[in-house]
């Protein structure tokens, strides 16, 4: 079986700036995997470049074994990815639930989760399903961000810190959240600053760099690492 997401000898530009630099990364299906770095390492522009969303990209991306490097980015999402980005964008003239069911099912023949599923998920938003976006707290945000794109049957999902700034209580409910789409076989990539809240969840681990990879290992070797990521994260 192909990767969920294979990437070679990625490079990728906003303009002038050069920001990856010889990317490499593969993810089987169905496995949880975390970028760490400090901020400005890459990690985000690497969620970005599989989608299409940054300048000129060079390399190779595959996604089910489908080259995605030449296509539009509507293209890519109905090879079955799905990005929450950082920034949520959520529209606050939209209720809750106007927003869960804005985004199009994609042609993946995978079906998405319900309505119905999405509210067992996340309880908070079902209670708030008639409130504005910009009334939601940012937890609630979040949890919409997320839940959103269950909807369109993608099942491989860039989250791009999907814990920063939140509650405890919050945080912990998207730990069970990932748990539970991992039994599922969704395939995650997640950006993530919370070391605490990556750690428990990943299957393995990149370590970004100046927009390279400069470290790779599996959950089963994260004791061994801890010196290397203090080094090079602080943590």
């Amino acid at each position: 079986m192909a990767p969920a997401l294979e990437i070679l000898n990625l490079n990728a530009w906003y303009g002038e700036s050069h920001i990856l630099h010889d990317v490499n990364l593969s993810v089987p299906q169905g496995e949880v995997v975390t970028l760490l770095g400090r901020n400005g390492a890459g990690r985000t522009t690497t969620l970005r470049a599989i989608l299409g969303l940054t300048g000129a990209r060079q390399g190779s991306i595959k996604v089910n074994g489908v080259q995605a490097i030449g296509l539009p980015t509507h293209k890519i999402a109905h090879l079955g990815v799905a990005y929450c980005p950082e920034e949520r964008g959520i529209f606050s003239s939209l209720s809750t639930e106007e927003n869960l069911v804005l985004p199009p099912i994609l042609a993946t023949g995978e079906k998405g989760m319900s309505i119905g599923e999405l509210y067992a998920m996340f309880p908070n938003l079902e209670e708030r399903k008639h409130s504005q976006g910009t009334r939601l707290s940012g937890g609630e945000q979040q949890m919409l961000a997320v839940a959103r794109i269950l909807r369109t049957g993608a099942r491989l999902l860039l989250l791009d810190e999907i814990s920063e700034g939140l509650a405890p209580v919050i945080v912990q409910g998207l730990a069970r959240m990932i748990r539970t789409l991992k039994t599922k076989g969704y395939t995650i990539v997640m950006v993530e600053q919370n070391f605490r809240f990556a750690a428990p969840l990943a299957d393995r681990f990149y370590v970004m760099e100046h927009g390279q990879i400069v470290e790779t290992f599996a959950a089963s070797e994260l004791d061994v690492k801890m010196p290397v990521l203090t080094q090079l994260l602080g943590v």
